[in-house]
């Protein structure tokens, strides 16, 4: 067995060795890249050396090329390996990171209008009595009977209207875009105190500060 086979067969015991510690340790595709890279420089470097004890210099030259094939092959597998380990180790990632929270989102957007309270029963009651009042003291016969039944339901429509006015109040919506892509919009009867910006989640239904 010549000098250079004895170096192959050195090459083989330490690859077998390196491989059987990365198993043990699991590595990053550029760590394991990089620990493939030293394996095959120190591989590469050990066979020009016994290149130079060669009796010829045709022997030397041959041996020199051999050992640069090996370690040019050596480092495309080395190459190859990070390529193929790089999308699943990209994937990987993505699914050990932080989940999108569907419930989280920010404010995008703060208004606040008048809403027009709803007239109940009280008002019409109250107002069509006035109003029938009113009525009954115009006209006489027929025309008197006609003018109670206007002034009753004319009455009625403007107590329906002051009560209306009088439940007038004030209402905040917010509006909200979420991390999934959603959008949201929430009422509220009092000053949330929330802000365009501001990190939000939902909370039953309606959001709080997140």
């Amino acid at each position: 067995m010549n000098k250079v086979s004895v170096a192959l067969v050195c090459g083989l015991l330490f690859s077998g060795l390196v491989s059987t510690a990365l198993a043990e340790t699991p590595l990053t595709p550029k760590a394991h890249y990089a620990a493939d890279s030293k394996k095959a420089l120190t591989r590469y470097s050990g066979d020009k050396k016994l290149c130079n004890d060669e009796p010829s210099s045709e022997a030397r030259l041959q041996c020199r090329r051999d050992a640069k094939a090996e370690y040019d092959k050596a480092m495309a597998e080395a190459q190859a390996h990070l390529k193929a380990a790089a999308p699943v180790a990209s994937s990987a990632k993505a699914y050990s990171g932080k989940a999108v929270c569907a419930d989280c989102g920010k404010v995008v957007a703060v208004h606040v209008n008048e809403k027009a309270g709803e007239g109940g029963p009280v008002g019409m009651i109250a107002g069509g009595v006035a109003g029938a009042v009113l009525g009954h003291q115009v006209g006489g016969g027929i025309g008197k009977d006609l003018a109670t039944i206007a002034g009753a339901a004319g009455g009625a429509y403007a107590g329906k209207k002051i009560e209306e006015k009088v439940r007038t109040r004030k209402v905040w919506t917010v509006s909200v875009h979420y991390a999934n892509g959603n959008k949201g919009s929430f009422e509220f009867e009092q000053n949330p105190g929330l802000n365009v910006g501001d990190a939000v989640k939902n909370s039953g239904d309606s959001i709080v500060r997140n």
